[in-house]
């Protein structure tokens, strides 16, 4: 059997067609269907396939295969066989949406090389967004004037033709991209922008694109990626971003033009509220410390702070036990109140103790995990009872503070 005859490559905006069926492949619950001719676009060049309808069937997905046959994909087993005579309908939305994306592609890629001699070396086109490669880097700026070149050409409603030619004609034309296949090569021009070998689908004149708006630019494998929209997916993309700045105004109580200053201004008090809170963080530790200060008690020169701490993490726990180490002949044994039992020790840099001894002694009763400093130690995951181990801490520092 010869190659599919691709109806779309001559009009593009073709979408209803009769044609013979050529082979059929049957699955469980589904079937693919060859026909001798098709309007059906199958993934290829970046371009993702059409969908439609063949009778009363779904058209979920169409591929090309390397003998250069069509094959249409059904959402159910074939209800036809070979020989008998189909119709189809391609979904136009989906078609004339690929097609203002295609072409808008086109038309970006040509000004950004004009503009910069930055060449596309890769398309891919998305349900939401499609992305060009590049093959050197490029600024935000450099990409807006691109984009904005890019909309004159647009916006100029130049006429888009589609030609064949052999590939040795195609070798004395200056293509954009370098051709990289023999045999009857199909042309795409937009006038006095661009000449490429195409074979997707494109609009009949660039003011069918509408609009190309650009929506991202990254730093890509060496090159740049960037990211846009045209026509309608760039009017559902100015919908979606006009809602959210409409919304996030309402949350701040200003309107779009104001939002950016509302949101600097609101960044600037949570900066400030988030310094009164550790300001005010510190005052509570050191409130605290002074409250277990008072129920010290002496044990030779030093002062034994020791308790257990309702509430408190073992980060906010080593906070208040810090602040110990700046007062003269302390040394504080805090704990967590429930299991698994978290403790820190602190001593004054006057008092001699290795914080770290006394930690590994606990462990060596209760295993845990933890070590430290000679001024401050802590261990964490002992499976005790938080008044037996400060007793047996409090014991301990009678045993090392007396030696």
């Amino acid at each position: 059997m010869n190659e599919t005859t691709r109806l779309y490559y001559t009009d593009a905006r073709l979408t209803d067609f009769t044609s013979q069926v050529e082979a059929i492949e049957w699955h469980a619950t589904a079937g693919a269907i060859c026909l001798e001719a098709t309007a059906f676009y199958p993934t290829s060049g970046g371009q993702p396939h059409d969908t439609g309808s063949m009778g009363d069937q779904r058209v979920v997905d169409v591929v090309v295969r390397p003998d250069g046959r069509v094959w249409h994909h059904l959402d159910a087993v074939p209800a036809v066989v070979v020989g008998d005579t189909v119709s189809g309908t391609v979904d136009w939305a989906r078609r004339f949406d690929h097609m203002q994306q295609h072409t808008g592609q086109h038309v970006l890629s040509a000004e950004l090389v004009r503009l910069f001699d930055a060449r596309t070396v890769g398309f891919h086109l998305g349900a939401d967004a499609a992305t060009i490669d590049l093959d050197r880097p490029l600024s935000v700026d450099q990409v807006s004037e691109g984009e904005s070149a890019a909309n004159a050409v647009v916006w100029d409603d130049r006429p888009i033709e589609v030609r064949f030619v052999t590939a040795q004609e195609a070798a004395q034309l200056d293509l954009r991209k370098p051709l990289r296949r023999a045999g009857r090569i199909r042309l795409v021009e937009i006038a006095g922008c661009d000449l490429s070998a195409c074979g997707g689908t494109h609009v009949g004149r660039s003011g069918a694109v509408g609009v190309v708006a650009v929506s991202s630019c990254d730093r890509y494998k060496g090159g740049s990626r960037v990211g846009f929209v045209c026509g309608g997916r760039a009017l559902r993309l100015f919908r979606q971003q006009h809602q959210e700045l409409t919304r996030s105004g309402q949350l701040l109580s200003v309107g779009p033009d104001d939002l950016a200053s509302a949101i600097e201004r609101n960044q600037r008090e949570r900066r400030d509220q988030r310094r009164l809170i550790k300001s005010l963080q510190t005052r509570v530790v050191s409130l605290d410390a002074d409250a277990l200060a008072v129920d010290g008690r002496s044990l030779g020169s030093a002062t034994l702070v020791i308790a257990s701490l309702r509430g408190h993490d073992p980060k906010s726990l080593k906070a208040v036990a810090l602040e110990f180490i700046r007062r003269p002949g302390h040394v504080a044994v805090l704990a967590t109140d429930r299991r698994p039992v978290g403790v820190v020790v602190a001593r004054a840099p006057d008092v001699v103790l290795h914080a770290g001894d006394l930690v590994q002694a606990l462990l060596a009763t209760w295993p845990g995990r933890g070590g430290g400093r000679h001024d401050v130690a802590q261990a964490g995951g002992l499976d005790a009872d938080p008044a037996d181990v400060l007793r047996a801490a409090r014991s301990l520092l009678s045993e090392l503070l007396s030696d």
